[in-house]
């Protein structure tokens, strides 16, 4: 039900150094890089207004073509949905500022780089209301047919208190999480690889299921179910329990699943405002450029349907209107499941073991429903019990995560009915919106027999499936037991110099490249990743005194596994 790490913590000279999302496998100061007077790097004067083909308008693609035309370069976006990805904030009609976060919808702090463009973009956080955090009123864990009223941990019968301890005592015995986190506050980059480093060869072939197995502190089979069902921070990982166990404690280590926010007025607005805010002194351009500005109609390109290799080691690319266009490079940051099926390519354009990663890369589905209700209704007060007739809900029902959404005095309420992942999510999937709203209602009104939600609903539902989605096929990449070596290849693609010439020049981003596939922070990282190798391949340098992460790449990369 908690992090086991403690993001707050003191020591006797003060409070201690934040958590952030350093490393652990590329341990590079991406916030500190952003955020240095002397910028992120230029590129020679002979190579402004190169066209760069950026594939994909989520945040990545979004973030990676404003960084470039600061440096003086022209991006030329293709997305075949809407600008965002899974930044796709849906809203409500009729009830303006009100919308469904049918992807993104919570951002831990630590993601500090992606903290930086939030206030760089104007935009606003506040605190999201996750199981037991200080910003949910009360929680509800409903398991096996038992229902719990808790406004904290303390509040739940003392087994949950077990599973808690429990998953903190494996962390401790088995990851070394007390050292871990410690290195991670310090940025000792050398600590921290020799610690990290060593746990991925330990466990590189391990599933979450089987260290929690293995771990006298999850000796017993009720523990472990809890906590698959419960979890910590957001709710149950037994989801994730196939996965490798590195996919977790990335996530542990880094604070990914402790003290989100929530993007006021919808995250759709980040990557939105990437796109059509003005750039301020961007080399070349004219002040008052914007990446919309470079575009025809202000729009961008439709989808990519075919990505090849031309002559002068350019690539020419095909869109869903038939028109072809050719280009100095490419920036992909689409799914990239996209490069084996919707978009044809040619099979030169990546060395063969990087195919083979992509083809191997493992995504997680996902599924949401959220209704929209006259009122927050939830907070009214049972007279028999005091309680609020409606919490955060967690159960092993076929909701599994229910979020009760305030937008503030005399607004309607929302609700997330539903947030499921993997197996959970493929069960609604034949399902429409209607048939998915019954669905969870009726498990909602076995947990809350005298509620009756339905008379509060005042819209249609909305529901996605990110697995069915044609764009996307899935919500994250989640790496399984074995990947690492091909998670490696692909996060790497960026320090082209040791790609053969004829690899080179087209660019790999987005978060399923990066370590924390589903979390802003790798999307944003992995963008300027790609940045970065777009500089150097035209010949392009950053400040002595703001080196990238090309730069000290030697210094910090990641661990290579033998074969």
């Amino acid at each position: 039900m908690t992090s086991a790490v403690p993001t707050n913590a003191t020591t006797p000279d003060g409070p201690a150094k934040p958590i952030t999302m350093f490393g652990p496998d590329f341990p590079f100061a991406y916030d500190d890089y952003v955020a240095h007077p002397a910028g992120i790097g230029s590129v020679p004067t002979a190579a402004h207004g190169t066209r760069v083909a950026i594939v994909g308008g989520g945040l990545s693609g979004m973030l990676a073509a404003r960084e470039l035309l600061r440096m003086g370069l022209r991006p030329v976006v293709y997305e075949a949905d809407r600008i965002g990805g899974r930044m796709r904030s849906v809203p409500f009609e009729g009830h303006p500022g009100i919308v469904a976060e049918m992807g993104s919808m919570r951002f831990p702090p630590s993601s500090t780089t992606l903290f930086h463009y939030l206030d760089e973009m104007g935009l606003h956080t506040e605190a999201f209301p996750n199981p037991l955090s200080e910003a949910t009123p009360s929680t509800v864990v409903d398991l096996k047919g038992e229902t719990h009223f808790a406004r904290t941990l303390a509040d739940l019968p003392e087994v949950y208190t077990e599973v808690a301890e429990a998953w903190t005592r494996a962390l401790e015995e088995h990851a070394e999480l007390g050292a871990l986190t410690e290195a991670i506050r310090a940025r000792d980059t050398a600590r921290l690889k020799e610690i990290w480093n060593e746990l991925v060869r330990r466990y590189d072939d391990e599933t979450f299921y089987g260290f929690l197995a293995r771990s006298d502190a999850f000796k017993s089979f009720r523990l472990r179910e809890i906590f698959g069902q419960v979890g910590f921070g957001t709710g149950g990982w037994d989801t994730d329990y196939p996965n490798s166990i590195l996919e977790i404690l990335r996530v542990v280590l880094t604070a990914a699943d402790d003290h989100h926010r929530g993007i006021v007025g919808g995250s759709q607005q980040l990557p939105e405002r990437l796109w059509s805010r003005p750039v301020s002194g961007a080399a070349h351009w004219p002040e008052g450029t914007s990446v919309q500005g470079l575009h025809d109609d202000g729009r961008p390109r439709p989808a990519v349907t075919e990505i090849r290799r031309t002559a002068g080691d350019r690539f020419t690319l095909h869109d869903a209107d038939g028109r072809i266009d050719t280009f100095d490079l490419v920036v992909y940051t689409a799914q990239s499941w996209m490069l084996l099926n919707t978009i044809r390519t040619d099979e030169g354009l990546l060395p063969i073991d990087h195919w083979t990663a992509i083809e191997r890369t493992h995504y997680m589905g996902s599924s949401k429903v959220f209704v929209l209700v006259d009122r927050p209704f939830w907070k009214d007060l049972d007279p028999a019990t005091g309680r609020e007739v409606m919490s955060m809900t967690l159960t092993d029902r076929m909701s599994r995560g229910t979020y009760l959404l305030d937008q503030g005095e005399g607004q309607p309420g929302l609700i997330c009915l539903s947030y499921t992942w993997s197996d959970d999510s493929l069960k609604l999937l034949p399902l429409d919106a209607e048939a998915r709203m019954d669905l969870m209602l009726k498990s909602l009104g076995a947990i809350y027999p005298g509620v009756d939600i339905r008379s509060h609903v005042i819209a249609s539902p909305v529901t996605i499936s990110w697995e069915a989605e044609k764009a996307f096929m899935g919500a994250f990449k989640a790496n399984l037991p074995g990947h690492y070596r091909y998670q490696e290849r692909l996060y790497t693609h960026f320090m082209q110099d040791r790609l053969p010439a004829e690899c080179r020049g087209l660019f790999l981003a987005g978060d399923d490249v990066s370590w924390t596939a589903g979390w802003a922070e790798g999307a944003v990282t992995t963008a300027l990743n790609a940045v970065w190798g777009v500089m150097h391949h035209l010949g392009g340098s950053t400040a002595p005194e703001n080196p990238g992460p090309g730069d000290v790449f030697d210094e910090i990369a990641p661990l290579v596994l033998e074969d």
